[in-house]
């Protein structure tokens, strides 16, 4: 029986360590190259490689199952990564800053992508299996909320002091070591506030450190029972949402004369960044809820037709663009900001927020599944690269698949990328009370 380690105090801000360096190293990058003046080729070539170090995680991960503890893995990596970003801030003013902060930031990128595979291995080893389903909800959201507060909150910062100083390099500059220290901070926190539960564990139980090697580690992964099967879920699962998620924002932002709905930049973050995060925050809350009560079972098929149903919201918004308005007025330390915000859209965004929040949570319990045993930390690993290998390639893609369709055929086609995935869920075999709370 694993110790009580009040897991409220490290789960929220642990996953929020892991969502924020990637927002900041895949999505905030490519805006602060465009408004430091980089071509869109280099950005796009060059920041997209910034995505395979989670791609190809698995191939070092047996390393951190086998050497050290989880704990001083992803404390040490988030260190690193503070460093990173205060060096990619120091190094803007210089005048060959673009090759110099792309190395950094691929250190910070293959130290992220540890410090995944530790924290999630960590999360396994200090939980009980009924309190990594009730928490599985929890994760997911704080890890989308990070994603939030840097695609957000960082980006507000840094166009802040572009206004302040009008320069655009000392206002990213200003930014990056900004996020350095934030990272900082949770670095910090995370050391005072995790429990050292691994050295507990093996004081009582020594088979909780794998004795395998490398190759051994890697292999048994692919023995599993089903493992074909597993592999083509995983990587079919997210086929449509991995293609949602790339055209989303420019078709909320293109002119309904493009075929998109026309909003602005700051409608966008507002209508995510209050209803979009509330409604995330609910689902995903309710997720981990319902699964560690009734088990994995039960909710597998509802979850998933709850998370990818709300794709048909944008499809009725990409045909008929339907047009309204309402209000908003915001005060907040001493500034008025009004918008005006689309019903429908926004109650789109809401269901599709609740729904991804909601539904995720099913397919993150079954990785969970799958990686259960021993090396559960590696194998947890691959299966979350096949995961994140099934979101880049059709993502890819998804920009030449929109120009070729249109948004309104774009989006029926999204709809029915997520039919392979729905149909292979049905053959998977697993306890269907796994994750589900004992009674006591």
């Amino acid at each position: 029986m694993k110790i009580d380690n009040r897991p409220w105090y490290w789960i929220p801000v642990l996953n929020f360590a892991s969502g924020l360096p990637y927002a900041i190293i895949i999505s905030v990058s490519v805006i602060m190259y465009k408004n430091l003046g980089i071509n869109n080729e280099d950005i796009g070539i060059y920041t997209s490689l910034l995505y395979l170090p989670w791609v190809i995680k698995p191939l070092w991960s047996p390393f951190i199952d086998l050497y050290s503890t989880k704990r001083k893995w992803f404390l040490s990596m988030q260190l690193l990564i503070s460093v990173a970003f205060l060096i990619v801030g120091l190094t803007i003013p210089l005048s060959n800053f673009f090759v110099i902060s792309l190395a950094v930031f691929w250190v910070a990128a293959f130290a992220s992508a540890s410090n995944d595979v530790a924290s999630d291995g960590f999360y396994m080893l200090a939980l009980e299996k009924e309190q990594q389903s009730f928490f599985l909800g929890i994760r997911s959201t704080f890890y989308r909320l990070s994603m939030l507060t840097g695609n957000g909150l960082i980006v507000v910062i840094a166009g802040y002091l572009e206004h302040e100083y009008g320069d655009k390099q000392k206002a990213w500059s200003y930014t990056m070591v900004v996020v350095g220290f934030i990272m900082a901070v949770i670095t910090i926190y995370n050391y005072f506030s995790t429990p050292k539960i691994e050295t507990k564990i093996v004081e009582t139980k020594t088979d909780s450190v794998p004795s395998k090697s490398f190759g051994a580690v890697f292999a048994t992964f692919f023995q599993k029972k089903q493992i074909g099967l597993i592999l083509a879920f995983i990587l079919l699962f997210r086929l449509g949402e991995s293609q949602l998620l790339k055209m989303l924002t420019p078709f909320l932002i293109d002119p309904i004369s493009a075929g998109g709905m026309g909003l602005t930049t700051q409608d966008v973050g507002v209508i995510y960044g209050t209803f979009g995060v509330s409604a995330l925050v609910i689902g995903g809350v309710l997720g981990g809820i319902v699964i560690s009560r009734d088990g994995l079972g039960k909710w597998m098929l509802p979850m998933i037709l709850i998370m990818h149903l709300p794709i048909i919201g944008f499809v009725l918004l990409a045909n008929f663009h339907p047009v309204s308005a309402f209000n908003l007025h915001v005060e907040m330390f001493h500034y008025t900001f009004d918008y005006v915000l689309n019903p429908y859209i926004t109650s789109v965004v809401i269901i599709e927020q609740f729904g991804y929040g909601f539904g995720f949570a099913a397919f993150m319990m079954y990785l969970i599944y799958v990686a259960d045993g021993e090396s559960k930390t590696s194998h947890y690993s691959i299966a979350t690269g096949f995961m994140a290998l099934g979101m880049m390639l059709p993502g890819m893609l998804s920009g030449y698949i929109q120009e070729y369709l249109g948004y309104g055929n774009f989006f029926i086609w999204v709809f029915l990328a997520t039919i392979p995935g729905l149909i292979l869920s049905r053959f998977l075999i697993f306890p269907a009370d796994f994750g589900k709370k004992s009674d006591i």
